[in-house]
């Protein structure tokens, strides 16, 4: 038994999760990178509009991947790559559900795959003020040189396991994800002919109706908080929102009780304000987790940091991490 994975981080060039355009991986074995590859791509056929705010985040241009193969001619030698190794990546559910939304889009076959997450984990193994992919691996010992660069994202998570199954003497992932209470996810394989996913759905009606971006509401006024709806128990126990106890501050690009309602889709309770029951503040506003540091803070983000002090695990989380972790807009992990 050795600590044996793939790690694995996507960008992508827009709203739809399987517009990838650059994609990271290492090897693993015995707990040392043994090996690497990263590729540029072109998201699928029609699905392949760079948003700014995508770009804005990771420098990827159009022209940049306009030699490069589709994702879908590249999913072969990425599976390849992975062999029967578990994926790791922080928020996986994202990374894993870009391979299967880039498999339908371009109507090629992807197997299940078993996958683990560095954000579930660090949150069981580290107290950190944020749980974004910079802090934990600062906290790991490998600092993010190019954070949203998919082989240095890539990287910095699978150092961040290493670490984890260090911390624990450990000597296998799946030790590691059993001594934390984690699950190891699977996400479902597909085939051509297999009826789309949501994601693909939804991307597929945006084009339909004439839009190159996902439709956002109208949100300039102050946010309502609305009802906080009741978990979904159904909810894949996996995926980091499960089971936290959340609470929105700042403006979002989606109506605050639309945002709850995601959350709470994902096993998550929403509340109205901060208290000691409170694990994660999703920070709108244009927070970003480098703000922690430099004190552009909303009260309740501050009051979260107070809380902080004095013993209590709760962390914050940028609009777009949080849009990522609800299959909303996001531009990677």
């Amino acid at each position: 038994m050795a600590l044996d994975f793939t790690a694995i981080d996507f960008e992508t060039a827009n709203g739809f999760i399987g517009s990838a355009c650059s994609v990271g991986l290492l090897k693993v074995r015995g707990g040392r990178i043994v090996d690497r590859v990263s590729w540029l791509l072109r998201p699928p056929a029609g699905f392949d509009h760079f948003d700014p705010r995508n770009v804005s985040i990771h420098h990827i241009t159009p022209e940049m991947v306009s030699e490069a193969p589709r994702v879908g001619d590249r999913l072969p030698d990425l599976l390849k790559f992975v062999g029967q190794d578990l994926l790791v990546a922080h928020n996986s559910a994202f990374d894993t559900g870009v391979i299967r939304a880039a498999a339908e889009a371009s109507e090629v076959m992807v197997p299940g795959l078993e996958h683990l997450c560095t954000v579930k984990l660090a949150r069981k193994v580290y107290d950190l003020p944020s749980y974004s992919l910079p802090f934990v691996a600062e906290e790991a010992g490998h600092p993010i040189e190019n954070h949203h660069e998919a082989l240095a994202d890539a990287e910095a998570c699978a150092w961040a396991l290493i670490d984890m199954a260090e911390r624990g003497a450990h000597d296998t992932a799946v030790q590691v994800a059993q001594a934390h209470q984690v699950p190891i996810a699977a996400s479902g394989s597909w085939s051509p002919g297999d009826p789309p996913s949501r994601a693909l759905r939804d991307a597929q009606g945006w084009l339909a109706h004439g839009h190159h971006l996902p439709p956002r509401d109208a949100f300039t006024h102050w946010p309502q908080e609305g009802e906080n709806p009741t978990p979904n128990e159904q909810a894949d126990p996996s995926h980091p929102l499960y089971g936290q106890v959340v609470v929105f501050t700042g403006n979002l690009a989606v109506p605050r009780p639309t945002a709850k309602s995601w959350a709470a889709a994902h096993g998550a309770t929403t509340a109205s304000r901060v208290t000691r029951a409170t694990t994660a503040l999703v920070v709108g506003d244009g927070f970003v987790p480098e703000d922690l540091a430099n004190g552009r803070l909303t009260n309740k983000a501050k009051h979260v940091l107070r809380l902080r002090e004095s013993g209590q695990r709760v962390s914050v989380i940028s609009e777009g991490e949080f849009m990522q972790l609800v299959d909303g807009f996001s531009a990677g992990a």
